[in-house]
C-alpha cells in the first residue's frame, strides 16, 4: 500500500529525515548520530546545552515536589493556576498590560506547540498568513499544516532586517488572515523598531487582520536597544496572540514550558480546546516553572552571562575571511553572512567535516536566508569551552576561505 496517497496533501511532503536527508538541526536522528560520533552540535537554541544547568531554586522545588507526590497528576489542561499568576505578574511587569491569571494567560508543552495552537482557530482551507522572510522555520510550515497559504515577506539585510511596510501592502489580498512573526526576530536577532511595529500594526488594524507574535527572545535585548511588544500598540491587544517560552531568557529548555497571553474573547475559544490539543503540560515542569519566575536574579544573571557571550562570539567570527556579521542585538544566536564562501549547504557541510561543528543553515529560515548560517552562541557554560568552539569555525572557514580563493 502507498501510504503517502492516503496522506492529506499538507503531510504528504515533509520529511522527517528517516528516507531522505533533512537539512534542520532539530529534525530525526541526525544531530543526535553527528553527537554519537563525536560532533559538536551548536544548531539548538537551547542555552548552555549540553551542560548541565538547572538552577538551584528550580531544582530545589521540582525535587520537594516529586518526593511530595503531586507531580504523578495532571496539572489543569490550561496550566496551574500558580503558574498563570506567577506569568501574569511577569507580563504585567513587561507591558503594563493587566493580566488576569483565569482569563488571559494559557500555559502550553513549549511554545512551539504554543505557537500552531494559537494559529489554529483562525486559520482556514486557502486563507493567507503573512511570514516575515527571514524567520523561524515553523513560521512558515505551521500555516500549511493548517490548510493556509504561507507569504514570505522579504526583510533585507541593508537595513538590519527591519520592517518595509510597503512589502506587506503589495501582497496584501482578499484571502490575507494573519501576520505571524517572531520579535524580536529568530534568525537575525534583529529587534524591531517602534515606528516599523506602529506601521505594521495600523496595517493589520486596518485590514482586520490577526497577529501571532512569538516572543521566545524577549528577555535579552542588548545595547538598549527599546522592545516594544506589539500587542501593547493601539487596537492590537484585541486581535493579537503573544506566544512567549521559558526556554531562551531563563535557559530551561527541557522544561517544555510556554505561554500564550491574548485578550478574554480570543482565551476562552484557547481554553475550549486545550484538552484536546495540549493536553496539559508537565505538573513537574510547571512547578520548576513557578519557581524560575519568581526567582528574579535568573533573567539578570543569564542576561549578563549571554551578553558577554554574544561579545566573544563577535570578536572571534567577525574576523573570519569571508564572513560579514553584525554583533546580535538579542538572545542567544549570532547570523553570519557566509555568501562569499559559498552556500549555506556547502558551508555548513564543511564545517560539520572540518570543524566537527553542525550549526544551522539558512535556508530553512526563508529563501532570504540563503548565503547564511544561524550559530547558538550560547551553547556550553563556560565561556573558553564557547570561544575554543568559536575558534575552530573560525579556523575551518578560514580554510574554506584559503581553498576558494577568498585570501
Amino acid at each position: 500500500m502507498d501510504i503517502k496517497s492516503k496522506m492529506n496533501d499538507r503531510f504528504r511532503d515533509l520529511q522527517g529525515g528517516l528516507f531522505l536527508e533533512v537539512t534542520k538541526a532539530d529534525v530525526g536522528e541526525g544531530a543526535g548520530n553527528f553527537m554519537k560520533a563525536g560532533g559538536d552540535i551548536m544548531a539548538w537554541a537551547d542555552p548552555f546545552f549540553p551542560d548541565p544547568s538547572m538552577p538551584e531554586s528550580v531544582k530545589k522545588a521540582m525535587v520537594e515536589a516529586i518526593e511530595g507526590g503531586f507531580p504523578a497528576h495532571y496539572s489543569m489542561p490550561i496550566g496551574l493556576y500558580e503558574l498563570r499568576e506567577a506569568l501574569a505578574e511577569h507580563i504585567t511587569e513587561r507591558t503594563g498590560i493587566p493580566i488576569d491569571p483565569s482569563r488571559n494567560v494559557i500555559v502550553t508543552p513549549g511554545s512551539d506547540s504554543g505557537l500552531l495552537f494559537a494559529m489554529m482557530p483562525f486559520i482556514e482551507e486557502g486563507d493567507e498568513i503573512m511570514v516575515p522572510n527571514p524567520s523561524y522555520p515553523s513560521n512558515f510550515l505551521n500555516g500549511k499544516l493548517l490548510g493556509g497559504v504561507t507569504v514570505p515577506v522579504p526583510l533585507y539585510e541593508e537595513d538590519n532586517y527591519q520592517i518595509r511596510i510597503e512589502e506587506f501592502e503589495k501582497r496584501l489580498t482578499p484571502r490575507t488572515k494573519m501576520v505571524l512573526m517572531s520579535h524580536p526576530n529568530n534568525p537575525t536577532t534583529t529587534v524591531f523598531r517602534r515606528e516599523g511595529l506602529e506601521e505594521l500594526c495600523r496595517f493589520i488594524v486596518k485590514n482586520d487582520l490577526i497577529l501571532v507574535c512569538d516572543q521566545a527572545f524577549e528577555d535579552h535585548i542588548y545595547d538598549g536597544i527599546e522592545f516594544v511588544a506589539p500587542c501593547t500598540l493601539p487596537g492590537m491587544w484585541e486581535r493579537t496572540l503573544t506566544v512567549c517560552s521559558i526556554s531562551k531568557g531563563i535557559g530551561l529548555s527541557g522544561l517544555r514550558i510556554g505561554y500564550i497571553y491574548t485578550n478574554d474573547r480570543i482565551m476562552d475559544v484557547l481554553y475550549g480546546g486545550a484538552v484536546n490539543v495540549l493536553g496539559a503540560a508537565s505538573t513537574a515542569s510547571s512547578i520548576g516553572a513557578i519557581a524560575a519566575i519568581k526567582d528574579k536574579e535568573l533573567l539578570k544573571s543569564n542576561y549578563e552571562r549571554l551578553e558577554r557571550r554574544r561579545r566573544l562570539a563577535y570578536e572571534v567570527l567577525s574576523t573570519t575571511p569571508g564572513v560579514k556579521m553584525k554583533m546580535s542585538e538579542s538572545g542567544i544566536l549570532s547570523w553570519l553572512d557566509i555568501s562569499a564562501l559559498g552556500t549555506c549547504a556547502e558551508v555548513s557541510e564543511y564545517l560539520m567535516e572540518h570543524a566537527r561543528i553542525m550549526v544551522n543553515q539558512g535556508t530553512p529560515y526563508g529563501s532570504q536566508g540563503e548565503g547564511h548560517i544561524r550559530i547558538v552562541t550560547a551553547c556550553f557554560a563556560k565561556d573558553e569551552d564557547a570561544v575554543e568552539r568559536f575558534e575552530r569555525i573560525k579556523a575551518a572557514l578560514t580554510q574554506m576561505a584559503k581553498e576558494k580563493g577568498v585570501i
